[in-house]
């Protein structure tokens, strides 16, 4: 078996696990940055949903959402969370535990300002998470809101920010032969990151 050479940098390893994803195409990767993000709510029962990455560096992974929906409410009362990569065309694999943090206003406001306007008046009239009486009330609502803004900027919502994961473990896994993967465990340790190989 080909011998692992650990990096001491998995934020580097990882943006180039993420090029190598976004690089093929997209019939056979539609959605390079999809991840999968746990959480858990105040009576110890975990949740999980698909998002996409927004931006990664050594700061951490930063993905947006609407503040009240479950997610929000869940990482605002505890700030734990695990999120997994996965590319099956690559055989790779990539999971990190850590603790969130809200991005700044400035950082919301400058992503919010990057989505498409129907994306950006979709997060006004969703009370994600909520219930819905009717079929048709999410249509009414956006229609309310593309009313307000007519002409105008939109602005970004008070309730829709973003979170920062900053990693305190991240593992690197690779699809082998006979199920003998390879994995690579950083742990990050007095300002840096110590690394072990597992088994599969």
């Amino acid at each position: 078996m080909t011998k692992v050479q650990p990096l001491r940098d998995p934020i580097a390893l990882f943006k180039e696990h993420l090029e190598d994803a976004r690089a093929l195409p997209p019939d056979r990767m539609p959605e390079p940055t999809a991840f999968a993000l746990a959480t858990v709510g105040e009576e110890g029962q975990p949740s999980l949903r698909m998002l996409l990455l927004k931006d990664v560096d050594e700061h951490g992974f930063v993905f947006y959402t609407n503040l009240e929906s479950r997610k929000g409410r869940e990482l605002a009362a505890n700030r734990r969370a695990a999120m997994t990569f996965h590319w099956s065309p690559l055989e790779r694999q990539v999971r990190i535990e850590g603790r969130v943090t809200p991005v700044t206003d400035a950082e919301a406001d400058a992503y919010f300002a990057t989505r498409p306007r129907g994306s950006q008046l979709g997060a006004w009239a969703s009370r994600q998470s909520r219930p819905m009486a009717r079929a048709g009330d999410l249509d009414a609502r956006l229609a309310e809101f593309e009313s307000k803004f007519e002409g105008k900027a939109v602005p970004r919502p008070p309730f829709w920010s973003g979170f920062r994961l900053v990693p305190s473990v991240i593992e690197f896994w690779k699809g082998k032969a006979s199920r003998l993967h390879e994995r690579q465990l950083f742990v990050r340790e007095d300002g840096g990151w110590r690394v072990e190989l597992l088994y599969p």
